[in-house]
């Protein structure tokens, strides 16, 4: 009878897969702002729900924050970094009150806002902001930003995590894009008004980081007044 040999004995060198630690310090909250300039007013529309992922933390809260009484900006994206920019962005909008005895206009403003954002290049505040207002002339601006402050000027323009929706929609209706026979005119305050709520009830459809409402400033030469529209809640 054979005997039987023992098998080898080999130390064991296998190792456990590498444990991958993942840390990021931003959080995308969703949100919408649409802006729309006439002649002598501007038009700014931003959508009430708060949320990550598929969680709503409220349905109540407003992304539009007021300046002065010809600026206003739209805030969509981190909330924590909109509270932290917005905060500074009031102490600065004093401070040059108090030093100069007036009021900062809405073009420097704006400049101030891509001063900003650019000194925090390096760790950009992870928003979509869109400032709007009343120029020196008195005829409506729209101020967008990408998040190191460069800054571009237009008469429309749509933000937020349902921007690439808008967008389209906003060429069409308000800039009339390869449209023939189309005078490049400004629409109307009321006409204004119709298309942001159509274009959020659009986006609300499609996108679920938009809905619950619509918070609406309409600025003009008499101050800033608001409104409110309702959207779907699913």
């Amino acid at each position: 009878m054979a005997s039987v040999v023992p098998r080898p004995h080999y130390p064991d060198y296998s190792t456990a897969a590498p444990v991958n630690h993942h840390f990021s310090p931003y959080a995308d909250n969703g949100g919408s702002i649409v802006a729309i300039a006439g002649d002598d007013y501007v038009v700014i529309g931003g959508d009430t729900r708060l949320s990550t992922g598929f969680q709503i933390y409220t349905r109540q809260q407003s992304k539009l924050f007021s300046l002065s009484k010809t600026t206003v900006l739209g805030c969509a994206g981190c909330w924590c970094d909109t509270l932290t920019l917005t905060r500074l962005l009031s102490a600065r909008m004093q401070m040059y009150e108090q030093e100069h005895n007036k009021v900062m206009s809405t073009p420097a403003a704006a400049q101030m806002l891509s001063t900003v954002l650019y000194y925090k290049r390096f760790f950009p505040y992870y928003i979509s902001n869109m400032l709007v207002g009343l120029d020196n002339d008195g005829k409506g601006c729209v101020y967008s930003y990408d998040p190191i402050g460069h800054c571009e000027r237009s008469n429309y323009r749509a933000g937020g995590s349902a921007g690439a929706l808008l967008q389209p929609l906003l060429d069409n209706q308000v800039g009339m894009k390869n449209m023939q026979n189309i005078k490049d005119e400004s629409i109307p305050l009321e006409r204004a008004l119709a298309i942001i709520k159509d274009v959020f009830v659009s986006a609300a459809e499609r996108d679920i980081y938009t809905g619950d409402g619509i918070h609406i400033n309409i600025i003009t030469k008499d101050g800033i007044k608001s409104d409110s529209f309702p959207l779907r809640k699913d």
